[in-house]
């Protein structure tokens, strides 16, 4: 047991995830930031003009997909780095990979 502990200590793959997954804990205050800009964005657009903003929905949509992929690569359901380690359009075709078993 102890020998794996070290072995999982010393690989130097968990110590990248670990430094982007820091990386992306940052990036997703951020962009939730940007979300509430959106919303009171929208809400202004709406008050004004009695509806919907296009361009403002399109913006949220992206940005909520973009913190879901954030959310799964954090969350260990993802290997795939978000934008800006990728394509954006990769964030918005991603899919959620079947569950897996957790060897004990």
């Amino acid at each position: 047991m102890e020998e794996q502990i070290n072995y999982n200590l010393t690989q130097l793959s968990t110590w990248k995830r670990i430094f982007f997954m820091l990386i992306f804990a940052a990036i997703g205050s951020l962009v939730r930031m940007l979300i509430w800009a959106v919303i009171i964005l929208q809400v202004a657009s709406t008050l004004l003009t009695g509806k919907a903003n296009q361009n403002i929905l399109n913006l949220g949509r992206s940005l909520a997909v973009y913190t879901y992929h954030i959310l799964l690569f954090l969350t260990f359901n993802t290997e795939a780095l978000p934008f800006p380690f990728a394509d954006w359009n990769m964030t918005a075709d991603l899919t959620v990979p079947e569950s897996k078993e957790v060897k004990k």
